[in-house]
């Protein structure tokens, strides 16, 4: 069987427009860039335990109404089935960025790690009086919790010979 030959392109009758030439016609070089300094991405996850289209248009209709960007969406896939068995949903949006004050925040570092409870200094206000901390061995607070009087002396550096 013969080839057929190729039909040549049909030239338009016009041609191109022209080229901008320099750097001073480019677009975007005439204007000034936007620096922005004070303005940082905040993010938010939306977990959603059961997923279906009905929970995904809720959680998306929702968070963007409050001002938040779609930025994606992940699955977690079970291994039986094709369904996902979660979704999380990223969200952005502009906020202002916090201010690091780098010298308070390790005087109260230095102050957490010295008082004890994280978690309790932390819900506390500075002008409250706090109780003296006294630091327990996980063995000790489990013998408290168990409500025994004293914990079990410890077995440190015992050796056990063999039974003959």
């Amino acid at each position: 069987m013969p080839t057929k030959k190729k039909r040549p392109r049909r030239r338009s009758e016009k041609p191109p427009p022209p080229r901008r030439r320099g750097s001073a016609q480019r677009r975007g070089t005439q204007r000034a860039p936007v620096v922005r300094t004070s303005v940082s991405l905040q993010y938010k996850v939306v977990e959603l335990s059961t997923v279906d289209e009905g929970a995904m248009e809720r959680a998306l209709n929702e968070w963007t109404a409050k001002g938040w960007n779609l930025d994606g969406v992940q699955f977690a896939m079970r291994e039986s089935s094709k369904r996902p068995a979660m979704a999380f949903i990223f969200f952005t949006r502009e906020g202002v960025a916090a201010e690091s004050d780098q010298d308070s925040a390790r005087a109260k570092l230095l102050r957490l790690s010295e008082s004890g409870s994280t978690a309790r200094m932390a819900w506390a206000s500075e002008s409250e009086p706090r109780p003296p901390f006294h630091p327990l061995s996980a063995h000790e607070r489990l013998a408290r919790l168990a409500g025994m009087d004293e914990p079990e002396p410890r077995e440190e550096g015992l050796t056990l010979e063999p039974e003959e």
